[in-house]
C-alpha cells in the first residue's frame, strides 16, 4: 500500500460514524499536474478525470491559485454497483503565485478531463532587451 492510500484511509476512518449515519466514501485527491514555464508565463495542465465544467472551481485569492472539482462517475444503465473504492472523488490543489503573474488574464480550458491554465507574466516582469546608447 502506498503512502497516498494510507493517508486517504486514515482520513476516511478519522470520524467515527454516528448511529443512523450512512457511510460515505468521499475522498479528496491531489490531481497530477504538469507545469511549463517560458518568458511569457506558465502553462499548467491538471488531470481531472470525470470532471465537468459545472463541477469545476478555479479561482485566485490572496496570491494563491485554487483548483477544486468533483468528478461524476456514473453507473452504466442496467448495472448495479457492488463495490466502489471512490464513488464521487473530489479534487483539490493550491498553488502560491508570484506577483510577476497577471491574475486578471488567466485563461482556463477544460477538455476531456484535462484542465489547461495559462498564467501570463505581467508586462513589466517579462524579460526585455535594453538598447544601449553610445555617445
Amino acid at each position: 500500500m502506498n503512502q497516498k492510500n494510507q493517508l486517504a484511509e486514515r482520513e476516511q476512518n478519522a470520524k467515527a460514524p454516528r448511529a443512523g449515519d450512512q457511510p460515505t466514501r468521499r475522498m479528496t485527491l491531489t490531481p497530477a499536474v504538469d507545469v511549463f514555464e517560458d518568458s511569457q508565463g506558465i502553462t499548467l495542465w491538471a488531470d481531472l478525470p470525470g470532471v465537468t465544467k459545472e463541477k469545476l472551481d478555479v479561482r485566485v485569492h490572496d496570491g494563491n491559485l485554487y483548483i477544486e472539482a468533483e468528478a461524476v462517475v456514473p453507473t452504466p444503465t442496467g448495472l448495479r454497483l457492488q463495490h466502489a473504492e471512490i464513488r464521487e472523488p473530489r479534487f483539490a490543489r493550491t498553488f502560491s503565485l508570484s506577483p510577476d503573474f497577471d491574475t486578471s488574464k488567466i485563461y482556463a480550458n477544460l477538455q476531456d478531463g484535462v484542465l489547461k491554465l495559462t498564467l501570463p507574466r505581467r508586462d513589466e516582469a517579462r524579460p526585455r532587451q535594453i538598447e544601449v546608447q553610445t555617445n
